[in-house]
């Protein structure tokens, strides 16, 4: 195929608009973002999991620090009404039974005292550290949404550089005849479809042609389409190329 040199040159245009087509279409389809957003997700479901597990025990300690309140006020009432019928009884058995069983309710009322003490302040523990896990997953929670919300601009972003950049492709394309076009268009999709040759080398594969296929090359007329023997894209010849 034949065309003017400077048909061919403005394939280079269009080749660096494709690559950059490219690069914006792989940052919309996973933005940079998208992997640290899903790792968020991750350790925002550990830390939840981690979260109702402190959540429970604390509420278990709660459910038994409030049995243990309830048994002192119950063990409390019967001391008061024990000590209330020890005044007024005056047979000496009932009253060795009333004071042998205030002794005890005393006792127990030391110890439900003592084992409140010791819950409360494990209550307080737990409390602190469910306080402890929701800050952790308030802070994750709010990282992953600042990482989803900048990943839902870089695809937008992605996006509109997509749109400006096929307007710009097809304003070049205007200007290429159809059959070069065409060509480009059918070497393009299988790989680079056109690439710029500078001393020696293509500038699709980076391969340095042979002296064999470079004299071939030098002997090509300026207007015909040249393919790279390695790669097989459009090599465009400029003042650069050195031939």
């Amino acid at each position: 195929m034949n065309s003017a040199p400077a048909d061919q040159r403005l394939l280079l245009d269009i080749a660096d608009l494709d690559a950059r087509r490219a690069r914006a279409e792989a940052a919309r389809r996973a933005p940079e973002h998208q992997a640290r957003v899903a790792e968020l997700i991750a350790r925002r479901n550990e830390q939840g999991r981690e979260l109702v597990a402190r959540s429970n025990a604390r509420d278990e300690l709660r459910t038994e620090l409030a049995r243990i309140e309830s048994d002192v006020e119950v063990a409390t009432k019967r001391m008061a009404r024990d000590r209330d019928r020890l005044t007024q009884t005056a047979i000496a058995r009932d009253a060795i039974a009333l004071e042998n069983e205030i002794a005890a309710l005393e006792a127990r009322v030391d110890r439900l005292e003592t084992a409140e003490l010791e819950t409360m302040e494990r209550a307080q523990a737990a409390e602190a550290a469910v306080a402890e896990q929701q800050a952790l997953l308030d802070q994750t929670t709010a990282e992953g949404q600042a990482a989803s919300a900048a990943g839902k601009q870089a695809v937008q972003a992605a996006t509109d550089e997509i749109a400006a950049i096929e307007r710009d492709r097809a304003a070049v394309a205007g200007r290429v005849p159809d059959d070069l076009l065409a060509m480009y268009d059918r070497l393009a999709a299988r790989g680079t479809g056109a690439a710029l040759f500078q001393h020696g080398t293509c500038g699709a594969c980076r391969m340095t042609l042979s002296p064999r296929d470079l004299a071939a090359l030098k002997a090509t007329a300026d207007d015909a389409v040249a393919l790279c023997p390695e790669c097989g894209a459009i090599l465009v010849r400029t003042a650069e190329s050195g031939l």
